[in-house]
C-alpha cells in the first residue's frame, strides 16, 4: 500500500507517472490536498504565548542569549551612565566644588530631587536598551514586548491601576493592626519645603518611567528570552522573580521576600494576561505609596538605602499579592483578554514572500 498525501483515494495517475506531490506553498494541484499559505509576515507561525515570543520563524538559541548579556550590561552600564551624567549637571550648579559635590550625589547617603531623578531615569532607560535587543538581535518590532496584541492595551492597564491602590489599601489596612509601625504610616509628618515639592514632581513624573523600565527588563525582554531558551514557564517566572530581588542588593529575608514575591506574582501576571500592564500598574501604584510615605513621614536616603524589614513584612506582602492577583485574573477574565498571539489564519495559495522576522508585521 502506496503512502498518500492525504487520507482517502490518491489522484488519478497521468502518463508518464504518478504526479509530483507539491511543495510546501507551492500552487493548488488538482488531486492533491494544497498546501497551506506560509504568511511570514508574522512573527510566530502558531499562537504563541508571552513568555515564548522570541520564538519567530528565524528563532536561534544564540540570539536569547546574546540578548541577555546585552542588557545585562546595559543594566549596570547604561543606567550608571545616565546617573552620572545627570549628577553632573546638576553639580556644576551647585555652591562649592563640582567634584565635591558630585561624589555627595554619588554616595547616595543623601537623597536629594536631583539624586532620585537620576536613578529614575537611569532605570528608565532600560526601556530604549530592551526595545534596542529587540529590534537589533530578533529583529522584532519593540511592541511586542508590551503584550501579545501587540501594544499597550490602555484600558486594562487603567483598571490594573485601580485594582492596585485596592491592594495597596489593603495592604496599609492590614500594616495598621499589626504590632509596630508595619504601615509605613506614623511618626511627626515632615515640613513642606521647596526640596520636597521638587522631590514630588520628580516622583511624579518619572517614577512610571522607572517602574516600567524594571518591568521591561525583568518581565519584558529576560522573561521571554528565559522562556524562549527553556520553553517553560515556570523557569521564566522562577528566574526572574530571582533575578529581581537580588538586583535589590543586600537585604534580610523579610526584604528579599517581598521583593521575590513580587518579582514572582508580576512575572505569573504577564503569562496569565499576555502582557506587562499588570506588572508596570502595581510598580507604578508601590513606588508611589514607598516614596509619598518617604516624603511625608520619612525621607527618601532611608527608602532607597534599606536593607532590613520586619517580619511581620512578610504578612504585608502575602496581603498585597493575594489581593490584586485575584482582582487582576477575575478583571482579565471577565475582559476574555487576548493571552497568545494570533497569527493571521493561514489559507491556500501562494507562499508569502515576506520577511521571515516579524519586522514589517501589522498585526
Amino acid at each position: 500500500m502506496t503512502d498518500q498525501p492525504y487520507p482517502g483515494p490518491g489522484p488519478v495517475q497521468p502518463p508518464g507517472g504518478p504526479a509530483p506531490v507539491p511543495a510546501y506553498g507551492s500552487a493548488y494541484v488538482p488531486g492533491y490536498a494544497p498546501a497551506p499559505r506560509r504568511d511570514m509576515t508574522f512573527p510566530h507561525p502558531e499562537p504563541t504565548p508571552y513568555h515564548r515570543m522570541l520564538r519567530t520563524w528565524t528563532y536561534a538559541p544564540w540570539k536569547p542569549v546574546v540578548g541577555i548579556l546585552i542588557v545585562v550590561v546595559g543594566f549596570f552600564v547604561v543606567t550608571a551612565m545616565v546617573y552620572i551624567v545627570i549628577a553632573g549637571i546638576f553639580a556644576a550648579f551647585e555652591s562649592g566644588s563640582w567634584i565635591d559635590n558630585f561624589m555627595a550625589s554619588a554616595d547616595l547617603s543623601h537623597v536629594g530631587p536631583e539624586v532620585l531623578l537620576g536613578l529614575n531615569l537611569g532605570l528608565a532607560s532600560m526601556i530604549l536598551v530592551t526595545w534596542f535587543v529587540m529590534r537589533v538581535v530578533h529583529n522584532l518590532r519593540p511592541r511586542w514586548l508590551t503584550s501579545v496584541v501587540p501594544r499597550m492595551r490602555w484600558r486594562f492597564f487603567a483598571i490594573c491601576l485601580g485594582l492596585a491602590a485596592v491592594a495597596l489599601a489593603a495592604q496599609v489596612l492590614v500594616g495598621s493592626v499589626l504590632p509596630g509601625d508595619s504601615s509605613g504610616v506614623g511618626g511627626k509628618l515632615n515640613d513642606f519645603t521647596t526640596s520636597t515639592a521638587i522631590a514630588a514632581v520628580v516622583v511624579l513624573l518619572t517614577t512610571p518611567l522607572q517602574a516600567a523600565g524594571e518591568e521591561y527588563l525583568f518581565r519584558g525582554y529576560l522573561l521571554q528570552a528565559v522562556g524562549s531558551l527553556f520553553g517553560n514557564k515556570w523557569v521564566a517566572v522562577g528566574t526572574t522573580g530571582l533575578l529581581f530581588a537580588l538586583a535589590h542588593g543586600a537585604q534580610n529575608f523579610p526584604l528579599f521576600f517581598d521583593r521575590l514575591a513580587f518579582g514572582l506574582i508580576a512575572a505569573w501576571l504577564v503569562t496569565r494576561t499576555g502582557g506587562l500592564e499588570a506588572g508596570i500598574a502595581l510598580h507604578v501604584l508601590n513606588n508611589f505609596l514607598a516614596f509619598g510615605l518617604a516624603l511625608s513621614y520619612g525621607n527618601l536616603s532611608e527608602t532607597l538605602n534599606v536593607s532590613e524589614a520586619s517580619w511581620w513584612n512578610i504578612v504585608l506582602t502575602v496581603t498585597q499579592s493575594v489581593v490584586y492577583a485575584a482582582l487582576v485574573l477575575y478583571v482579565a477574565r471577565r475582559m476574555g483578554l487576548q493571552t497568545r498571539t494570533r497569527p493571521p489564519a493561514t489559507e491556500p495559495g501562494p507562499a508569502s514572500s515576506g520577511p521571515v522576522d516579524g519586522s514589517l508585521a501589522t498585526a
